[in-house]
């Protein structure tokens, strides 16, 4: 079935009605048309903020494919250890593929590691070679004392590793601050070692301290810097961080911010409160909490002309659709063409591991066709 849209998003003519897939010519000037039809296996609800027009995606859970999951303990195995800066142990994961097309890499978001993309890796792997990291300070890789966390620090990190370890022009794939560190690290790269980014989420800043615009953030400025000031106390802080990386607190933290609850496991727990006991945790929690937040995507993504594939969860309580990150990330579309965005239904901070088929079903697409140009 094939659909022709007006700038007003109507429909001016459909083709055959045989119960094929939707293909909608897309007018100029058009981000995203609304979708109709008949229900299929993935299906698109008009979504809008301001004049501006998009996709929102789900499955229909009665087709919904199976993810393929790896095991904790199969990703460990696979991983290796690289040194940044001839000081610092960077864990990372490699799966190899005979794949002549562009390498992946994988950049988890705050509190997470490489095994957050378990449901990520299997799939992409078929097609990729399929790089993650787990950033300084997180995972496995090292917590030096007195370490001063940033934004640049960490895309500084990426480049260095797309330099010494993967050596391709290599698509960046992050997820909140991972996102923000892809966006950081693809705004600097000089070297023509980015080949697209991919943003799940994408994060503001460091922390909650990137005020773009957010009068909800300015209102609450003054209680930032007190919370800032409270975590410099040692006793404070150890007692703040032992009660936030308990299983059950974990649990409630994460189903807050996960739409689908089902993706909420045992697993995921333990991927998340296993590095917090690690030496070096609590001062890196602090570090990163109290730091600078860092260069905000408002002021990055003009300088990228990289393709770039954004994805947003529009459950996301930490950076809401309709907050400034969000309402500008959904403006670009109209305004770059090298930007593509899709609003996943019923999805949170974390799209990779909440509906990872949601992910899967936008990304592969994107990868094929910038990998293929």
């Amino acid at each position: 079935m094939k659909f022709e849209w007006n700038k007003n998003n109507k429909q001016l003519s459909d083709g055959n009605k045989d119960g094929g897939c939707h293909q909608p010519r897309l007018k100029p000037g058009l981000a995203f048309p609304h979708l109709y039809g008949n229900k299929l296996p993935v299906l698109g609800r008009g979504y809008g903020v301001g004049n501006r027009s998009f996709i929102t995606c789900y499955v229909d859970p009665s087709t919904e494919s199976r993810v393929s999951v790896l095991g904790v303990s199969q990703i460990k195995e696979q991983c290796s250890k690289w040194q940044w800066k001839g000081r610092y142990s960077i864990n990372y994961f490699v799966s190899s593929s005979s794949s002549t097309n562009p390498p992946l890499l994988l950049v988890h978001g705050f509190g997470a590691s490489i095994p957050h993309w378990r449901r990520n890796i299997d799939t992409l792997a078929q097609d990729y070679t399929v790089y993650a990291i787990d950033l300084l300070g997180f995972g496995a890789s090292d917590k030096p004392q007195g370490f001063s966390y940033s934004m640049e620090a960490w895309a500084e990190l990426i480049l260095d590793f797309l330099n010494e370890v993967v050596q391709k022009p290599t698509v960046l794939i992050g997820n909140s601050v991972g996102s923000l560190a892809c966006v950081i690290a693809a705004s600097e790269s000089s070297q023509n070692l980015v080949r697209g980014i991919v943003l799940l989420n994408c994060a503001g800043g460091m922390n909650n301290k990137a005020i773009v615009d957010d009068w909800r953030i300015k209102l609450l400025l003054p209680l930032l810097w007190l919370v800032d000031f409270l975590l410099k106390q040692r006793r404070i802080a150890t007692a703040v961080f032992e009660r936030a990386k308990q299983r059950d607190n974990l649990r409630n933290i994460l189903l807050s911010v996960y739409g689908n609850k089902e993706s909420v496991d045992d697993e995921l727990v333990e991927i998340i409160n296993g590095p917090a006991n690690d030496e070096g945790a609590l001062d890196a929690f602090v570090s990163i909490i109290t730091g600078p937040p860092g260069p905000n995507p408002v002021q990055l993504m003009p300088r990228i002309n990289l393709p770039v594939l954004v994805l947003w969860g529009d459950q996301d309580p930490f950076t809401p659709i309709d907050g400034p990150v969000g309402k500008y990330f959904s403006s670009l579309p109209s305004k770059s063409s090298n930007v593509s965005l899709y609003m996943l239904e019923g999805v949170g901070h974390c799209p990779h591991d909440d509906k990872p088929d949601l992910v899967h079903q936008k990304l592969l697409p994107w990868l094929a066709q910038v990998t293929a140009s």
